[in-house]
């Protein structure tokens, strides 16, 4: 496999890092609260849950798959803990059941996708609905509260006298896993194989069904993971909590620099991309920007992932036929 279908696009990154820039004088002039500690840390907070369900999207996506139920998770995990804590179970009980109800929930796309040869866009628009359905089922429009104290203030609470939120620890640390795993094993290296030509892999000696089940697996612990930070965090359990998350993940991995078709991206260019759209979203948010321009903005950013990396192609692509008619 040529070590040029995974190495990170450092052009996508250094464009990704003036837009950052930018965003951050924008938000600067649009707020004098825009810098302060307690702003950042609610920043930072805000796009805990959308980054612990892109890191899994990032490599599902590098080996040219897709999981569109991931927001469906995260409200079916939250759900599913306020129906069991009400229940009286002990609350490390209820999130360890959170967890492993995620899980399964992956293990069924990953089965269904792999063992069926289905479409995985198809397949998880379909669960996307059905782990929706389930989180009313759950609890319908109710919504549960009474969360233990001690938890709800992890919840809320930053790492002593920092601007760092006690859950963003959890993206730091799963952060750092991720880019390890994808980046410097020989599992990472596969989904580039994968990404790039799934037959070609399986001749290579990949077990490509393997892999893509394990990465569904994974989606859906950290989808549930997810749910659970974002139930602490608010203190409570409903429904849609998580609704539309899926949108906010999706652009934030393509506007990383993830190839909607597979073989490229790296988790650094995703990560700037997070903490872009999260800036961009504070900043409007204080603003007082309606949520129907975030949404727009969101658009915005998923079709310019889209649509710039094309155009820049063919631009190459033209520069090189000139170049080779001019040699001819």
């Amino acid at each position: 496999m040529s070590t040029a279908t995974h190495k990170p696009h450092l052009g996508w990154e250094v464009m990704l890092v003036a837009v950052l820039a930018a965003a951050l004088v924008l938000g600067r002039s649009l707020s004098a609260d825009f810098l302060t500690t307690s702003n950042i840390a609610n920043l930072l907070a805000d796009f805990t849950e959308i980054a612990l369900m892109a890191l899994p999207m990032t490599l599902i996506i590098i080996a040219a798959d897709i999981d569109l139920s991931v927001a469906s998770i995260m409200g079916m995990s939250s759900s599913l803990m306020g129906v069991l804590w009400h229940m009286g179970l002990p609350m490390p009980a209820v999130i360890v059941l959170c967890l492993v109800a995620g899980t399964l929930a992956g293990v069924f796309n990953g089965v269904v996708i792999v063992t069926f040869a289905l479409p995985s866009l198809a397949v998880t628009i379909g669960t996307l609905a059905l782990f929706r359905g389930v989180s009313y089922l759950l609890l319908g429009d109710q919504a549960i509260a009474d969360f233990p104290t001690a938890l709800t203030t992890f919840g809320i609470s930053n790492v002593g006298d920092t601007f760092i939120p006690q859950p963003f620890v959890i993206v730091i640390v799963a952060a750092i896993g991720f880019t390890v795993l994808l980046q410097a094993t020989a599992f990472g290296r596969s989904l580039y194989a994968i990404g790039s030509n799934q037959t070609a892999a399986r001749f290579s000696g990949i077990n490509v069904s393997r892999a893509r089940l394990i990465l569904y697996v994974v989606s859906g612990l950290m989808s549930a993971l997810a749910g659970i930070i974002y139930t602490l965090r608010f203190s409570s359990a409903r429904g849609d909590n998580g609704e539309g998350f899926e949108l906010s993940v999706v652009a934030a991995v393509l506007f990383g620099g993830v190839s909607i078709f597979g073989g490229k991206g790296s988790l650094p260019g995703v990560l700037l991309s997070l903490v872009i759209i999260a800036v961009l979203k504070n900043a409007l948010t204080l603003s007082d920007v309606s949520s129907e321009v975030l949404t727009i903005v969101t658009g915005v950013l998923l079709l310019s992932s889209v649509l710039v990396p094309n155009l820049v192609n063919r631009w190459r692509d033209a520069r090189q036929q000139k170049a080779l008619a001019a040699h001819a």
